[in-house]
């Protein structure tokens, strides 16, 4: 599950360093945010790594797992800059933990990322994404840590810390014999099922017996024959930090699945585990608990100094002195224990002033008194601790005395909680799965309170302070970046007032000025920058907002209260700022205020002073009005006599929107007309008010015209002497007034206006969903100069769905059948509808909704939802399918037996079945449920087997427990599912390779229309995430074919390149690198794409950073891809292909001229059948097949 984390993979670590970043030239980067009240960092998720954060937070909150990696330094570990030095040792995993734990630490941050973690483990992005037991990840972590820190100091660590023992006993009634077996353990696994709490769990493990009697008697050794004993199990030996795991999952052997149990479950935050350890080592104390403190007084130079002080008179002695003592008791020097990890002595002590202190000179050191009485009293607290010092240590709730001792943390938050909180939270369906105990004994020291970089390494202090320098300044620019506004000067001296605005009367770099300002600074500072940045300005200076309108530049307010920062006064980002003497500009009075707005006003007036054809034409000029102006002073700008005046509020204008003012609302503003910048007015003199001006033929109103109709076509099958007529309308009409003016014009009876509506004709001739009455155009989404049939039949209310619906997936055209349904019908209701209008019956259907590319969808599943609840609109075609559905969370899974066949022409598999024929069923012969599709290459060998119904929650080892028992499945003789290897099917071949038989089946993603095939195997395998399964052929020397094909497993650990692919084949059939080829086999197209290193020595001359990756284009490879190989020193010919690669490529070119003609059939098909109802028929592009290839994430 976890890949490479055994493995010491030194080449897929990230070498990014904390704080270390990239700032865009554009755009500052956000730096993550510092860390909030707790003073506590959380961890960020990955997708799916919430276990991981949390058992990691754990660990971080363990002081003696985190010190006693941290003391372990590069001479044992190694160092990560070293990583990828062939030669050199580095122990990345450790390595991460510390960086991370020191992260934790010191680092301020919200949360940390476990990115670099993750990559050490050889975690891609799949495992990420998907979550795991906690559990599992705890004994996998340990042992990985195990094995990492072989040969080092802290090759015990977790034994000293997390190792215990229990010890079974059986004892004879008879002879009191005692039998024992001691066992070792990490961590204790208790039932959670029918316990309602842990102590009682633990009461029925280690203090109950079971009794053998009466027919299950115990065979004494002593006695040597059956006599009655008791069996019991005790802890022997506990350790410091004991871990419980809460076996909260459980298998159903009825439904074969596995279900949580969510019962409530109690435990207690302090335990006293003495009624469960075994009685002779009740009252001794416990070796290993005591080694540990004994250990950290021993390695902490901390506590020595401070020991050896305490014995000299006054707690005073010189720094040379101190070193000699430290010698006699250590039996090392200073220099040679502890100055590659704390530095010189004499620096030491100065670092640790709360303690110690120097003389003025600095020759001789002391104790400090304080520091004496606190540690004592420190350690007196600690006494009466359990698990809470693992929190309350923490340098977060320093010098906070209210600060809660628990926290909840989930993943990047933090928050503090109650303990009372801990049993409402924590003891019902959101239950702990693991619970990790403290030994009451354990005590800090008093230098540790408080002090987050306690036993911190010094090159990671280094680091992290070396980092928060840099995430200080970070937030520092980007504070100062969110906080700046760009602002838009614009000079007065430089603009003219002409044509009702302002307008530059220079250049605009010479009238207006870029201006970066803070926004948290008031206006007063605003002004005065201003000033200092217009040296030449002479007089009073007023801010205003100004905005830039369609007739120009227009002044709203004055900026005033100096005192204002620029948010209180509303000033946004980009505001255009107008720097004048508040008064006038160029000499000319300005009216500021929204009320005297300028609007562009489009007027059109008769052109009468033209000549000849020209002459009654409308010309159109745009004029610029104040909005508070009166509509009468058109006449005065203008210079023109009172006349009628139209509006159009359309825009652009459009016919049949002109609206006459009369002559008492000429004293009304703009605005209060509606008119807007845009919004048009018609000028017509009162002496042409009879001519109907509206109706001539001038270029603008003919334009309007031609572009306002639809085509409407009679589909009523009724005599008229029309078959379509063209209907003026605009966007807004009704499509009720359409419908009854197209049935006038072609003279059809007056009874089909209640019986009749309007459907749109797609450009292939299909009839569309009708269009309801009481809509517009725009409304209806009908385009103009589109088609639309007159058809008998109502259109579907508001509440109603038109519905297209055909059995099975091969639709022709004109085959769909129609329904108007109650849009809160249930599927269950609408399948009836259909089946009884389709004359089918039974329960044995089920609908399926037709995606895009007019393919069968996923089934509706729940029969009880409404239409509407599935999003079932108008429109949309369902698909009536034979098969019943499988109940919620079921699925049921097709199964084939798959068969591998090389390009030369012969089958792979060992097995032969002999159900081929007895089941007649197989890719070659027939599909499966109804599948139906294009004839399926003759190399792929498919099976049917039979149909699996499973639940979701299944493992794949399930799955295949199951298919082995259908009915034609012992005749493949299998031996276990360990032997089999599962494949889902698409396109009917085989496709993704299903690795992990402890998965679940859902966590899979299969679908409800997922296909499983099933392939033997000689023995069984283990395929990591890493791994890529190919199937490898050695081509035959002097012939145009290949040998039986092998399986050849890929480990790309280091990269997906051609190169490392080379190698591996190279090594498997012991050839040299240089004297093979290879090729991928693409069947579908019976093609071989060679695959060489040439693409990447090219990408070494342009010093690319990656090498091409052999998942991505053009070869996409992924598992069960077949890969020709060609032995150089016996063959040098270049193709790689068959003969009967040739027959397929003609047998293709045969197939895509079949397709050709059909499609041509087809046309003229669909031409004949809407040749009646006069619908031409559009020539079709051919459509083109849309792939999107993924790459395997594993």
């Amino acid at each position: 599950m976890f890949g490479d984390l055994f493995e010491e993979d030194y080449s897929s670590v990230s070498n990014n360093q904390c704080g270390k970043g990239k700032n865009l030239k554009t755009k500052t980067l956000e730096p993550p945010a510092p860390r909030e009240f707790t003073n506590l960092s959380g961890i960020r998720n990955q997708g799916g790594t919430c276990y991981l954060n949390s058992l990691l937070q754990t660990l971080h909150f363990t002081p003696e797992f985190r010190e006693a990696l941290f003391s372990l330094g590069p001479e044992e570990l190694g160092s990560l800059e070293d990583k990828d030095k062939p030669d050199a040792k580095v122990r990345i995993i450790p390595l991460q933990l510390q960086r991370l734990f020191a992260q934790l630490l010191l680092l301020d941050q919200e949360a940390a990322s476990t990115t670099d973690l993750t990559d050490s483990f050889g975690w891609t992005s799949n495992e990420e994404m998907r979550q795991h037991d906690v559990q599992e990840l705890n004994r996998i972590l340990f042992s990985a840590l195990e094995t990492s820190l072989v040969g080092t100091s802290g090759h015990d660590l977790i034994n000293r810390l997390y190792h215990g023992t229990v010890v079974n006993q059986i004892v004879c009634t008879e002879c009191k014999n005692v039998s024992e077996k001691q066992e070792d353990f990490l961590d204790l696994t208790v039932a959670v099922k029918n316990v309602s709490s842990l102590e009682d769990a633990l009461w029925n493990m280690y203090v109950e017996e079971e009794v053998f009697d009466y027919d299950n008697l115990y065979h004494c050794g002593t006695c040597d024959r059956l006599v009655k004993a008791a069996k019991s199990a005790k802890l022997r030996k506990l350790p410091p930090f004991l871990t419980i795991s809460l076996l909260r999952f459980n298998f159903d052997f009825v439904k074969c699945e596995r279900y949580k149990d969510t019962s409530c479950y109690t435990f207690p935050l302090q335990i006293n585990l003495k009624p469960f350890c075994e009685q002779g080592e009740q009252n001794k104390p416990d070796v290993n608990l005591e080694a540990l403190p004994n250990e950290e007084e021993t390695d902490d130079p901390l506590m020595i100094l401070k020991s050896i002080l305490l014995q000299e008179k006054n707690s005073i002695i010189s720094v040379d002195q101190l070193g000699q003592k430290l010698v006699k008791k250590a039996g090392i020097s200073w220099n040679k224990k502890y100055r590659k990890q704390h530095g010189p002595l004499r620096k030491f002590l100065q670092l640790h002033s709360q303690i110690f202190l120097f003389n003025s000179d600095e020759s001789t050191v002391s104790l400090l008194k304080n520091g004496s009485l606190q540690a004592e009293s420190n350690f007196q607290r600690n006494d009466q601790q359990t698990f809470q010092t693992l929190t309350s240590e923490h340098p977060g709730l320093k010098g906070n005395s209210t600060c809660p001792h628990w926290f909840d943390i989930n993943d990047s938050k933090v928050q503090p909680i109650e303990e009372k909180d801990i049993t409402q939270q924590f003891q019902g369906k959101e239950s702990a799965y693991m619970l990790f105990y403290r030994k009451s004994q354990l005590q800090r020291p008093p230098e540790a309170r408080g002090n987050p970089r306690y036993r911190v390494p010094c090159h990671l202090l280094k680091e992290m302070d070396a980092a928060n320098t840099e995430l200080q300044m970070k937030r520092t620019e980007c504070d100062s970046a969110k906080n700046n506004f760009e602002l838009h000067l614009h000079l007065g001296p430089h603009y003219r007032f002409c044509n009702g605005a302002l307008h530059p009367g220079t250049t605009q770099a010479e009238s207006m000025w870029d201006l970066t300002f803070d926004k948290r600074k008031t206006l007063g500072d605003l002004r005065q920058s201003v000033f200092q940045l217009l040296q030449f300005w002479e007089g009073d200076m007023v801010l205003s907002v100004a905005k830039c309108v369609p007739a120009g530049l227009h002044i709203y307010h004055t900026l005033d209260g100096d005192e204002l920062t620029l948010c209180e006064a509303e000033i946004a980002d980009g505001e255009d700022i107008f720097v004048w003497n508040g008064v006038e500009v160029g000499g000319v009075q300005i009216q500021t205020g929204v009320d005297c707005e300028p609007l562009l006003i489009h007027v059109l007036q008769v052109d009468t002073r033209a000549e000849g054809e020209m002459q009654g034409q409308l010309v159109e000029t745009p004029h610029v009005f104040p909005a508070n102006a009166e509509m009468g002073t058109v006449f005065t700008t203008l210079a023109m006599p009172v006349c009628i005046i139209r509006v159009n509020l359309a825009e652009p204008a459009e016919e049949g929107c002109w609206t006459a003012i009369p002559q008492e609302d000429l004293k009304k503003t703009f605005r209060e007309h509606g008119l807007r910048n845009g919004s048009s007015i018609l000028l017509q003199h009162s002496r042409n008010a009879d001519d109907s001006l509206l109706s001539r033929q001038g270029k603008w109103i003919a334009d309007v015209e031609n572009s306002s109709w639809l085509q409407v076509k009679n589909f009523c099958q009724s005599e008229s002497e029309e078959n379509q007529v063209k209907i003026a309308a605009t966007a807004n009409t009704v499509v009720f007034d359409i419908r009854i003016k197209a049935i006038k014009e072609l003279k059809l009876m007056k009874e089909l206006a209640e019986n009749t509506c309007l459907r749109p004709i797609d450009r292939n001739g299909k009839l569309l969903c009708p269009v309801p009455d009481s809509a517009t155009l725009r409304e209806a989404e009908v385009r103009m100069e589109s088609e639309l049939a007159l058809c008998l039949g109502n259109a579907p209310t508001s509440s109603q769905l038109f519905l297209f619906f055909a059995l099975g997936t091969d639709i022709q055209p004109g085959i769909e059948m129609e329904v108007i349904v109650e849009e809160t019908l249930s599927v269950r209701d609408c399948l009836k509808i259909m089946l009884k209008k389709s004359g089918l019956s039974g329960d044995v259907w089920h609908l399926r909704k037709m995606d895009w590319c007019y393919e069968a969808g996923e089934p509706l599943c729940e029969q009880d939802a409404t239409l509407k609840e599935l999003r079932i609109c108008s429109g949309d075609t369902l698909l009536i399918m034979e098969g019943k559905l499988p109940p919620l969370g079921f699925l049921k899974v097709p199964v084939w037996w798959y068969q591998p066949w090389n390009p030369s022409g012969h089958w792979e598999s060992p097995c032969q079945p002999s159900c081929a024929t007895s089941q007649g069923s197989s890719w070659s012969a027939a599909a499966s449920q109804g599948a139906s599709g294009p004839p399926v290459p003759a190399e792929v060998c498919l099976v049917y087997l039979g149909d699996v119904e499973i639940s979701e929650d299944a493992t794949l080892a399930e799955l295949k427990w199951q298919a082995m028992a259908l009915p034609f499945a012992p005749e493949l003789a299998f031996r276990s599912p360990a032997f089999l290897r599962a494949w889902t099917v698409e396109s009917k071949r085989p496709s993704r390779l299903l690795r992990t038989d402890r998965q679940q089946l859902r966590e899979y993603k299969l679908g409800r229309r997922a296909e499983i095939c099933l392939e033997a195997l000689q023995k069984e395998e283990s395929l990591g995430p890493q791994d890529m399964l190919l199937r490898t052929q050695l081509r035959v020397p002097g012939e145009r074919t290949y040998a039986q094909a092998m399986d050849l497993v890929w480990e790309a650990a280091r990269g997906w390149t051609a190169g490392s692919l080379r190698q591996r084949v190279a090594d498997f059939y012991s050839l040299p690198v240089e004297k093979i080829e290879i090729a991928k086999y693409f069947p579908e197209k019976f093609e071989w794409l060679p695959i060489s290193s040439w693409n990447q020595q090219i990408a070494k001359r342009k010093k690319k950073k990656k090498q091409e990756s052999l998942q991505g284009a053009p070869y996409y490879l992924k598992d069960g891809d077949i890969i020709g190989i060609k032995n150089l020193l016996v063959d040098d010919d270049e193709d790689f292909g068959t003969l009967r690669d040739d027959l397929g490529k003609e047998r293709q070119k045969e197939l895509v001229l079949g397709k050709k003609k059909s499609r041509q059939a087809l046309r003229a098909h669909s031409s004949d059948l809407f040749s009646s109802a006069g619908t031409p028929a559009q020539p079709r592009a051919p459509e083109a097949s849309l792939s999107i290839h993924v790459g395997s994430f594993k």
